[in-house]
């Protein structure tokens, strides 16, 4: 007799879930605009506040910083106490810290609610990943929930700088963060109606112990990393990059010697989520490195405005959505791998058209590279995350859904900092090579370290001088962009590769090699589903 769980068909969701699917989109939209609109604003509040080097250091990461840490923690916390509990938490201290933010009067008061932010955003990301996980149980549903959940990241991307850029036209520069007030009031007003809560029935106890070791290893090494990125290479934020490691090592030894571990260690014994998880982080490394670079070589070499630069974008962000809703529609017609080995080689594509650009007449080429690049990657985040979650049982939806937020916040900014380290020395030394005679040594240092400085010292040249300094600066830096894209062209092919050889075999939402419980651990789906 067939068994009950396969004979019955998962329930589908209708327009209850659908309509829930926009009230969490919302965070998912606003947090990357919160990004952008920052970048923007930068200029503006330094003029206003005054902040110093490493303050403004501090208002710029603190909020990335403490989102990376924390996410991991806040998913289990969400197992533990309710996902739509600790949605509705986070969402009514993103609304405040978000008025905190906007109206602060001093450095100080600004760096503390920008931290404010970044607590209740790591919150919000696994909380509605995870009540999606829960909300739609059927796999294709799922693959294309997910889809939209993710599009609206790349959708908040594109609107910063353009919603950004007119609110500083007209308002002060505190005005780009209200965006997020009346969303987040609307998600607490309509979230109790409209979302179910789940729970973990069985989660055991909170090990503190790991939590600590798990938010120090993290902070500890984003910060060194980032460091290394900006400035270069220094011993001290090298040994905090190799401290925090050290210390999540630690912590991965904890959890495999403790009952109720923090992260299920299991979970990577799934070949579909270990594999998706590094396609993941693989795919967003490659892409948030190279669009690192078309942001400078659009302002500095082409010379466009902030404003003009985001327009010149938004082929990418199209793109990003345009493949990342395409996505679950084409499965139906193929394996969740072959939709991502297809998107993959358009990447390919993408960038290996990234390494025809050069200095005169390279807008329209990366233009059309961001498109490609940006729809070839986006069904691998979409379709990856949805494999990562249907390998974990409904009850782990919030750890599993903070591990794949983590894997995303470490791929782009591992992207930055190791492409940016690569291409920011190949400029350096072609910049310097460069540089004409009767050019200062104060200002050769200043052009030899970034196109930003270069940008700047030549205008205070005489024009013969200068002219022919800063064709010289953006002649290396875009012979930089195009060594990184190199990069990112034979990555994304060996990640192919691995695709094809490891995931070929796992249709979307397929259960794991184990069963259908959590990866080795013989346990059933439990769905863990109780009022708040």
């Amino acid at each position: 007799m067939i068994p009950d769980s396969i004979a019955q068909p998962r329930a589908r969701a209708g327009k209850r879930e659908w309509t829930a699917l926009g009230v969490l989109s919302l965070p998912a939209l606003l947090i990357t605009l919160d990004v952008t609109v920052l970048h923007l604003a930068v200029p503006h509040l330094s003029a206003d506040l005054g902040p110093s080097g490493l303050q403004l250091l501090w208002i710029v990461d603190i909020y990335s910083f403490l989102i990376a840490g924390l996410l991991i923690i806040a998913g289990t916390l969400g197992d533990r106490i309710g996902r739509r509990r600790l949605l509705l938490i986070g969402a009514a201290g993103f609304g405040v810290a978000s008025l905190l933010t906007a109206f602060s009067i001093n450095t100080e008061m600004l760096i503390v609610s920008r931290a404010l932010l970044g607590i209740a955003g790591a919150t919000l990301m696994p909380s509605s990943m995870s009540l999606i996980r829960n909300m739609f149980l059927d796999d294709r549903q799922r693959s294309l929930a997910l889809s939209i959940w993710i599009a609206c990241f790349l959708v908040g991307g594109a609107m910063g700088p353009l919603v950004g850029g007119l609110m500083l036209e007209y308002f002060w520069w505190g005005s780009v963060f209200l965006l997020a007030v009346p969303a987040m009031v609307l998600l607490l007003l309509l979230g109790p109606l409209l979302l179910p809560e789940y729970r973990d029935p069985n989660p055991g106890k909170i090990d503190f112990a790991s939590m600590i070791l798990l938010l120090t290893s993290l902070l500890i090494s984003v910060y060194g990393l980032k460091k290394l990125a900006g400035d270069g290479f220094a011993v001290l934020p090298a040994l905090l990059l190799v401290g925090g490691l050290a210390l999540g090592v630690t912590f991965v030894l904890r959890q495999r010697g403790i009952a109720h571990p923090l992260v299920d260690l299991g979970l990577f014994r799934a070949r579909s989520f270990s594999v998706s998880l590094a396609t993941m982080g693989l795919a967003l490394f490659v892409m948030s490195g190279a669009q690192f670079f078309v942001a400078q070589y659009l302002q500095m070499v082409v010379g466009l405005s902030p404003l003009k630069a985001g327009l010149c974008s938004l082929p990418g962000s199209i793109g990003g959505v345009t493949g990342a809703l395409l996505a679950p529609l084409a499965l139906r017609w193929m394996r969740s791998a072959s939709v991502m080995v297809v998107g993959l080689t358009i990447a390919v594509i993408g960038f290996a058209a990234l390494t025809r650009v050069d200095v005169d007449s390279g807008l329209i080429t990366v233009m059309v590279a961001l498109g490609l690049l940006n729809f070839g990657v986006a069904p691998t985040i979409a379709l990856g995350t949805d494999m990562m979650i249907s390998s974990a049982p409904p009850e782990k939806a919030g750890g599993v859904s903070a591990i794949s937020e983590t894997c995303h916040e470490v791929g782009l900014g591992m992207g930055i900092a190791v492409l940016g380290s690569i291409g920011t020395a190949f400029y350096r030394s072609r910049a310097t090579e460069a540089l004409p005679e009767g050019v200062s040594e104060e200002s050769a240092s200043a052009i030899g370290d970034t196109i930003g400085s270069a940008v700047d010292e030549v205008s205070r040249m005489p024009e013969d001088l200068g002219s022919v300094a800063l064709a010289g600066a953006r002649e290396a830096f875009t012979n930089g962009l195009v060594t990184v894209s190199l990069i990112c062209t034979v990555v994304t092919v060996l990640v192919v590769v691995m695709v094809m050889a490891f995931l070929r075999r796992f249709p979307a939402g397929a259960p794991t090699p184990e069963g259908t419980g959590a990866p080795g651990s013989g346990k059933q789906f439990v769905e863990g589903a109780t009022d708040a």
